[in-house]
């Protein structure tokens, strides 16, 4: 009785300390609405890649997650094609620059799920 007890509170803690670690899964038209909640956080946002550019490895990409669009900032995570689905993880930044293009409210990828 008492293994079971110990072993149900290591379950919950480890969920827990689990789920402390994951960034904020946010929409984009929340991004859009409430910037400043979510600006130099990490943030995730999942959709389809529906414009891109880049060469060896670096890039910046748009994800539509049909509430709206965001471009994200690729520096070694390589760049998706047109109309591949995504889970990009990154910092929200107020704006970024690539190739001569400036880009506000974007995210700057740290992870590709």
């Amino acid at each position: 009785m008492r293994l079971v007890k110990f072993a149900s509170l290591a379950l919950f803690f480890s969920l827990v300390l689990l789920t402390a670690g994951c960034p904020k899964h946010a929409t984009v038209a929340d991004i859009q609405r409430d910037p400043g909640k979510y600006m130099n956080k990490e943030v995730a946002i999942s959709g389809n890649v529906t414009n891109s550019f880049g060469a060896l490895g670096s890039g910046a990409y748009e994800v539509d997650d049909g509430t709206g669009k965001m471009w994200v900032l690729s520096e070694s995570y390589g760049v998706p094609g047109n109309g591949a689905h995504v889970t990009v993880v990154g910092n929200m930044v107020n704006s970024i620059t690539f190739g001569g293009r400036s880009f506000a409210n974007a995210i700057r990828q740290t992870k590709r799920r």
